[in-house]
C-alpha cells in the first residue's frame, strides 16, 4: 500500500507495472500485474518467521504486538478500484488525481489565484507612467514598435530624438528602414499596448503591454505550479513570489522585449505540462482497456492521437524566438523534458519495451511537431518585413545578384542575409558598459542594472522646497534580494531532492533555469566577452520562483501525518513569505520611480555592486 507521503509525485516513477517475475517484481497469485505486492518484513523479523517456534501461542492480541514465530501474518487487501484509476494513480500521483475532486481545492485554488493576480495588477499599473521618459532601452524598442506599427518596418530617426519623442512630437523619424536586430513580435505586442493605451504620447501606453504580461505571468504561474506541485496553497505560494518580486515588477513596468520573451516561454511550459496531464490519462485508459481486454503490453504500448498541447507549446516557442533568439535554448530544452516524461510514462505504465516504444511513438511525433511548427510561427512573424518592400535589406538579393543563398527565391535570399547580419551582430558585441555583468552572479542578483536614477536637491523638480535632505528616484532592475538568496541555495536542495527521490517535478521547475541561464556562460569569460546583463535573468524568473516554492512542498508532504513536524514547516513556510514580502516592501520604492529622500536610497542600496 502506497504511503500518504509517497505517491508517484513525489518520489518519481513506480517500478513498471507487468515486470516479470525474473526482474525482481512480486506477482499477485493471478498475475494480475497492478495487484498490490504481498507485504515484505525487515531482514531479521524475517529470520524470525522461519525460526523453531519458543510456544504454540496465540497471536498478538493487539496491533503492534511482537510477532511470534509462525503468527498469521496479515495481508494487505486486495484494490478494488478499476486498472485504470489504479494506473492514473501511478502515472499522475494520487494527489494529483484527487485535487481536482475536491470544491475546497478548486475554490481555493481560484480564489487564490484571484487575489495574487490583483495583487499584481496593482504593484505593476500604479503609476506606470512614471518616469516620463524613455528609460534604458526603451530608447530603441518604443520608438521601433511605433514605427513599425505606422510604416510596417522600423525605421530611422534623427540625431537625439528623445526629448521630442517624450514631449509628444512623435513624428519625427525619417522615412528610412533601421538596422534592427531582433524580430518583430515583441515589438507588435508594444505596439498593441500603445494603441490600447492612449498612443505614443502616453508613456503609460509604451508600458501597458508589459504590465499587462506581467500580471498574465503571474496568474499562469499559479495554475502551472498548482498542477506541479498538486496544491492550491503552493500554487498560490508561488504566484505571491512572482508578483512581489523586484525583477519581474521593473520588467512589467518598463517596455523591453525580454518580458514577452518570457511570457512566451511560461506559456509553452504550462502547454507541456497540461500535455503531460492529457497524455497520460490517455495511456491510462488505453492500455487498461487492453489488460481488461485481456491483452498485454508486454512489448508495445497504444498510440496516443495527435497532442494539441503539445502543438500550442511549439507555437509558443515560436513566438518566443519571434521576440528573442534566446528562445532557441527553451525549444531545445522543453522538447528534451517532454520526451522524458514520455519515455517515464510507458516505463511506468509497465509497457515492456518502454524506451523503443516511446522513441518511436512519442519522441519523433514531438520533434516534428514542436521544432517544425515554430519555425513556421518564427517564418510567419516576420510577415510585415516580407509585405513592404522598404524595411532594412528586403532589397539586398535584387541588388546582390549572384550573392547569398543563390538557390532560393529572392524574398529568402535577402532574409537570409538579414540574419547572418543579425547573427554577426550578436556574437561580436564586446561594447563596455558600466552594468554589464557575468551569468554567475545572476542568481544572487550581484551586479542588477540601473534603468534609471535621478537626483534632485530640495525645492528642484519634484523635490520639495522644505524637504530635510536631496530627493531621488530609481528604476533598477533589482530582483528581491533574498527571495534570490534563497532560490540560489534551493537549486542545490532541489538537485538533491530530485535525486534522492526520482522526483519528476525537480527536472521540471529547473528547466526553465538551465535554458534562459546556462547559455549565457558561453558568451561570458573565460569562454568569450559578449556584453550581457543580469536583466536577462527575467526570462527565467517563473522558474526561480518554482525551485524556491519545490523544496517547501516536498517538505509538506514528508510531514504529512506527523502534526508537530507539519506545524513547523508550515510556521517556516510563512515566517519565508512574510519576511520576502517586507524586503519587497523596503524595495518597491525603488523598483517604481517612487521619488524617497536620498538616504533612504543609500540605505536601502547596501551593497556597492548595485549601484
Amino acid at each position: 500500500m502506497t504511503a500518504p507521503d509517497a505517491d508517484a509525485t513525489a518520489t518519481g516513477d513506480p517500478a513498471p507495472a507487468g515486470t516479470p517475475p525474473e526482474r525482481g517484481r512480486h506477482r499477485a497469485a493471478d498475475d494480475d500485474p497492478y495487484a498490490v505486492p504481498a507485504r515484505t518484513y525487515p531482514a531479521e523479523r524475517s529470520a524470525a518467521h522461519v525460526a523453531e517456534p519458543a510456544s504454540d501461542g496465540p497471536p498478538p492480541a493487539f496491533p503492534g504486538a511482537p510477532l511470534t514465530a509462525f503468527a498469521p501474518v496479515p495481508e494487505e487487501e486486495p484494490d478494488a478500484r478499476s486498472t485504470q484509476a489504479r494506473l492514473l494513480d501511478r502515472l499522475l500521483g494520487a494527489r494529483r488525481v484527487r485535487l481536482d475532486l475536491r470544491r475546497r481545492d478548486r475554490f481555493w485554488g481560484w480564489f487564490g489565484t484571484i487575489v495574487v493576480t490583483l495583487l499584481a495588477a496593482a504593484t505593476r499599473l500604479w503609476h506606470l507612467g512614471q518616469p516620463h521618459q524613455l528609460v534604458f532601452d526603451e530608447t530603441y524598442y518604443v520608438k521601433d514598435a511605433f514605427t513599425l506599427g505606422r510604416l510596417g518596418f522600423e525605421a530611422q530617426w534623427p540625431d537625439e530624438p528623445n526629448p521630442a519623442f517624450e514631449a509628444g512630437d512623435v513624428l519625427t523619424y525619417l522615412d528610412k528602414a533601421a538596422y534592427v536586430v531582433h524580430p518583430p513580435v515583441g515589438k507588435w505586442m508594444i505596439w498593441l499596448g500603445m494603441e490600447a493605451g492612449g498612443g505614443a504620447t502616453s508613456s503609460f501606453a509604451w508600458r501597458l503591454a508589459s504590465a499587462i504580461v506581467g500580471i498574465l505571468a503571474v496568474f499562469l504561474l499559479v495554475r502551472i505550479a498548482r498542477r506541479l506541485f498538486a496544491s492550491s496553497t503552493m500554487g498560490v505560494a508561488a504566484g505571491l513570489l512572482l508578483a512581489i518580486d523586484g525583477e519581474a515588477i521593473v520588467h512589467s513596468r518598463t517596455a523591453l522585449l525580454d518580458q514577452f520573451l518570457m511570457l512566451w516561454v511560461l506559456v509553452a511550459f504550462g502547454c507541456l505540462v497540461l500535455d503531460r496531464e492529457q497524455a497520460r490519462r490517455r495511456l491510462a485508459g488505453r492500455v487498461a482497456e487492453i489488460l481488461d481486454a485481456g491483452g498485454t503490453v508486454a512489448r508495445y504500448g497504444p498510440r496516443l492521437g495527435f497532442r494539441w498541447w503539445r502543438l500550442a507549446a511549439g507555437v509558443s516557442l515560436g513566438l518566443a524566438c519571434g521576440t528573442k533568439w534566446s528562445g532557441l535554448w527553451f525549444v531545445a530544452v522543453f522538447g528534451i523534458l517532454t520526451v522524458l516524461w514520455d519515455l517515464t510514462a510507458r516505463r511506468a505504465a509497465g509497457i515492456g519495451r518502454w524506451w523503443e516504444d516511446s522513441l518511436v511513438v512519442d519522441a519523433v511525433p514531438a520533434f516534428l511537431t514542436i521544432v517544425p511548427t515554430a519555425f513556421v510561427v518564427y517564418l510567419a512573424s516576420w510577415w510585415s518585413w516580407f509585405t513592404h518592400a522598404g524595411s532594412y535589406l528586403r532589397q539586398w538579393a535584387a541588388e546582390h545578384p549572384g550573392e547569398g543563398i543563390t538557390w532560393l527565391p529572392d524574398p529568402l535570399r535577402s532574409f537570409v542575409e538579414y540574419h547572418r547580419q543579425m547573427w554577426d551582430f550578436h556574437t561580436h558585441l564586446t561594447s563596455d558598459h558600466p552594468y554589464a555583468s557575468h551569468p554567475l552572479g545572476w542568481i544572487v542578483q550581484w551586479r542588477p542594472t540601473s534603468f534609471f536614477w535621478e537626483k534632485q536637491a530640495p525645492g528642484t523638480g519634484t523635490c520639495p522646497s522644505d524637504a530635510a535632505d536631496a530627493c531621488a528616484r530609481a528604476v533598477t532592475s533589482l530582483g528581491n534580494p533574498l527571495l534570490w538568496l534563497l532560490a540560489a541555495f534551493a537549486i542545490v536542495a532541489t538537485i538533491w531532492l530530485g535525486i534522492r527521490f526520482r522526483d519528476w517535478r525537480a527536472v521540471a521547475v529547473l528547466s526553465g533555469t538551465a535554458a534562459g541561464w546556462l547559455p549565457w556562460f558561453a558568451y561570458a569569460p573565460p569562454f568569450d566577452d559578449r556584453t550581457i546583463f543580469t536583466f536577462y535573468s527575467i526570462v527565467f524568473t517563473p522558474w526561480v520562483v518554482l525551485t524556491l516554492v519545490y523544496p517547501m512542498v516536498v517538505a509538506l508532504e514528508r510531514t504529512e501525518g506527523r502534526r508537530r513536524a507539519r506545524a513547523q514547516v508550515v510556521a517556516a513556510i510563512i515566517a519565508v513569505l512574510i519576511v520576502i514580502l517586507a524586503v519587497s516592501v523596503v524595495f518597491y520604492p525603488l523598483w517604481t520611480a517612487t521619488q524617497v529622500p536620498y538616504p533612504y536610497w543609500q540605505s536601502v542600496m547596501r551593497l556597492e555592486s548595485w549601484i
